[in-house]
């Protein structure tokens, strides 16, 4: 054990120049409970914040890189629930919870089948906190001037570096089916085939 008023061992501090505009990384987003609850709108468990100053209610969110060079760096950023100014944005934070659950889930946006809607639900905010995802790495200015990193738009499996990062096969549309010359048989004389049982993954038990 070090002495305390030994720092020779001590790890030396983080650097915290800004990860470059638009790098793309892994992450894994935790939400930092804020204690406002609306059972009406689905708010629950403490989840939400809400500005005392704008009365508008979002998800505090910190987001850890998971690999690579940027690897434990951390971000932080707000996900829109409802703004008094309109409906604006709540639709933008709407909007990219639907692309972090593309990017986790493996969905392609273009996917409209049941499973991929199903993919697309959550029972409550609590499936986010802990959710990890494919991000573009963002920059703006904070409150004082000065410029931060945030996460604004999650990569999803469509994307060229989709695969790369979540080390799994891009997302590729089906072919369209061929026009066969021999005319299809009546669905009455085709034999019936038993179908393999088909496992849930992880998200969907």
């Amino acid at each position: 054990m070090s002495n305390w008023n030994d720092f020779n061992d001590a790890e030396q501090q983080p650097s915290f120049d800004l990860i470059p505009k638009g790098t793309v990384v892994k992450l894994r987003m935790t939400i930092k409970p804020g204690g406002h609850d609306n059972p009406e709108m689905g708010w629950t468990g403490g989840y939400a914040s809400e500005s005392f100053d704008t009365g508008s209610v979002y998800l505090a969110c910190e987001f850890v890189v998971l690999e690579g060079e940027y690897a434990k760096r951390k971000l932080w950023s707000n996900i829109g629930l409802h703004s008094n100014k309109g409906p604006a944005w709540g639709n933008m934070g709407r909007s990219f919870i639907r692309a972090v659950l593309n990017s986790a889930r493996g969905v392609s946006p273009q996917d409209n089948s049941p499973q991929a809607a199903a993919a697309r639900r959550i029972r409550d905010f609590s499936d986010l906190d802990g959710i990890e995802f494919v991000a573009r790495v963002d920059v703006e200015k904070d409150s004082k001037g000065e410029h931060k990193n945030v996460i604004k738009q999650a990569i999803e499996p469509d994307h060229r570096d989709y695969g790369a990062v979540m080390g799994r096969p891009n997302y590729a549309a089906p072919p369209a089916p061929k026009a066969s010359a021999t005319p299809a048989q009546p669905a009455a004389q085709s034999p019936q085939r038993a179908q393999a049982p088909v496992s849930k993954p992880a998200w969907a038990q």
